[in-house]
């Protein structure tokens, strides 16, 4: 379960969570004799900045003294979170955004709108009004009525300038092995395990620092296209797992859809985290108190499709002459008949998202804004909202990283919107609902140094992603894992929705529900459910999906709230 420590006498206050590994060995011991409150206490002596970076591991502290003076930090992926509130001079503090705004919180319409946008609500907003949450690698110190909230933390590369692939293969699989040991609890070793890279390797690593078989948790599905138990299988047959595998259902989803959209603290729309739910469960019911889960491998060495579809645009500025893309090739994509020859229009599509900088394009797909805002928003919550926002938020952690090549700094960018923002919390919040504990071995510290080290051609070679993670561990994995596609929990939503009565009954429902609130035109509804779902259920069947997880939220934490002009 999930380590956590609250104290509080008269007004002082606090509250530590996870697992912080102290890098001063006289904190580290303090931490070991009296636990990690008194070493957070002691390590805030040298200053708020230095405590929070002389920490590492899964943490969230929260501080108060007697002067009300407090001290906030959460570790550099957030993988524990915390929000805080001023209320009447004092900075109040709580892991969750709900238990902060109390049961008559206003909702913001812009956080709402962020919620449309990236399908979860990044991190300084939150659902609520007057409530926030702390960005990954970031502290807050409020004193003397003054609130500063800052990163301690932003992501250095430096890679190595004569890099050689043994000796760096062997220091990756001598890290790997220790960050695996680290998150190791005292129960029965265990993990998820998808049939992909990462969890594959995680799940062979348990075997070999504990010199005992991983007990393996698996989750399929009965639809064409979706189902990678065939992976699972390869994966636990080689490294020998006691593997357990569950076969989510739309029954299933109809009995858990509800209870997990409101286990979270605001709404959040990743659809991976019911069959996440349903294969945490199942590690709970067969005696697991902590799973090992593989994300941020593909994060950290490059192994996402659309890093090598960035690396084919960013061609169109490194190869093309600008003379021949100004005077030419852009002037012959503004010809209209020319835009009604299909290969021509493949190629004025390209050199239209190539000329978009990083990293606007790499939302010039987002379902929202490609479905139309105003086309999907009710003109009065359109209104109170700035539908600029989202790209000036992803402009500016885009700028924090010190990463000079491009890949880099899309890997940091993915640190905050992919891991930190949307999968962490979708794995963090379903093994908490299961009521199990979980850990992320390639989030590791020595393992994120290290990757800011590995040169930049080692991640993506040419359009090869995850190159040097794949080769170093070439001849552990089994080929056909290292050779397959990154796929997941992928939940085939859309397509049962189509199918199954009740789950259809449910969706339905909700969306009906939702055009009371203002927030989504019905119109839009209507034809999204009408025309757009039985036409492509496997792409609109994830507006469908937002659109009834953000009602169920409602249900429970804004059963009233309206956009009311």
């Amino acid at each position: 379960m999930l380590p956590l420590s609250l104290e509080n006498a008269s007004s002082v206050a606090c509250l530590t969570l996870g697992r912080p590994q102290f890098k001063d060995p006289s904190i580290a011991a303090i931490a070991r004799e009296s636990g990690d409150a008194a070493a957070w206490q002691a390590a805030l002596a040298n200053g708020p900045v230095e405590a929070a970076a002389g920490a590492s591991g899964d943490f969230a502290v929260a501080l108060r003294d007697a002067s009300g003076r407090t001290f906030l930090a959460v570790d550099r992926f957030a993988v524990r979170t915390l929000c805080y509130r001023l209320v009447d001079g004092e900075l109040r503090f709580a892991p969750r955004a709900d238990d902060l705004a109390g049961r008559d919180g206003a909702l913001a319409p812009q956080a709402i709108f962020d919620y449309l946008y990236f399908h979860a609500i990044p991190s300084p907003r939150t659902v609520f009004d007057h409530v926030s949450r702390l960005p990954p690698g970031h502290y807050a110190l409020y004193e003397h009525g003054r609130l500063t909230v800052a990163p301690y933390w932003v992501p250095h590369f430096e890679p190595t300038r004569t890099p050689s692939f043994e000796a760096l293969r062997d220091e990756f699989r001598a890290l790997l092995r220790r960050a695996v040991a680290r998150q190791l609890g005292s129960g029965k070793p265990a993990c998820f395990l998808s049939g992909g890279t990462d969890s594959s390797t995680v799940a062979g690593l348990i075997g070999e620092v504990t010199g005992q078989p991983a007990a393996t948790y698996s989750i399929g599905f009965e639809a064409q296209g979706y189902d990678e138990m065939a992976y699972a299988r390869i994966a636990a047959r080689r490294f020998g797992t006691r593997h357990h595998e569950y076969y989510v259902t739309p029954d299933d989803l109809v009995r858990t859809i509800e209870s997990v959209a409101q286990h979270y603290d605001q709404p959040f729309g990743n659809s991976s985290a019911v069959p996440a739910y349903h294969c945490a469960l199942l590690a709970r019911e067969d005696g697991v108190d902590t799973l090992l889960a593989g994300d941020g491998g593909d994060e950290l060495f490059g192994g996402n499709a659309r890093y090598a579809k960035q690396r084919v645009f960013g061609w169109y500025a490194e190869v093309v002459p600008a003379g021949l893309r100004a005077h030419l090739l852009e002037r012959l994509g503004a010809v209209d008949g020319l835009r009604r020859v299909p290969l021509w229009r493949k190629c004025v599509s390209y050199i239209e998202q190539a000329r978009v900088p990083m990293p606007d394009r790499m939302q010039m797909y987002n379902l929202l804004m490609r479905l139309g805002v105003d086309a999907v928003l009710e003109p009065r919550f359109r209104e109170r909202v700035d539908i600029d926002d989202p790209a000036r938020q992803q402009r500016m952690v885009w700028r924090q990283p010190h990463a000079p090549v491009e890949i880099d700094r899309t890997l940091a960018y993915d640190w905050r919107y992919t891991l930190a923002e949307n999968d962490l919390r979708k794995v963090v919040g379903t093994t908490e609902m299961a009521g199990i504990g979980v850990g992320f071995p390639l989030l590791d510290q020595e393992l994120l140094d290290f990757s800011m080290r590995l040169p930049a051609h080692y991640k993506l070679r040419g359009l090869r992603l995850r190159w040097f993670f794949k080769e170093a561990l070439r001849g552990f994995l089994p080929d056909e894992i290292i050779a397959k596609k990154k796929h997941g929990f992928g939940l085939p939503f859309g397509v049962w929705v189509c199918q199954h009565p009740g789950l259809k009954a449910l969706a339905a429902d909700a969306l009906g529900s939702l055009k009371s609130r203002g927030i989504v035109r019905a119109d839009f509804i209507g034809r999204l459910w009408d025309d757009y779902l039985p036409s492509h259920p496997g792409y609109y069947g994830e507006m469908v999906w937002i659109l009834m997880m953000l009602e169920l939220w409602m249900r429970r934490h804004a059963p009233g709230w309206a956009c009311r002009a």
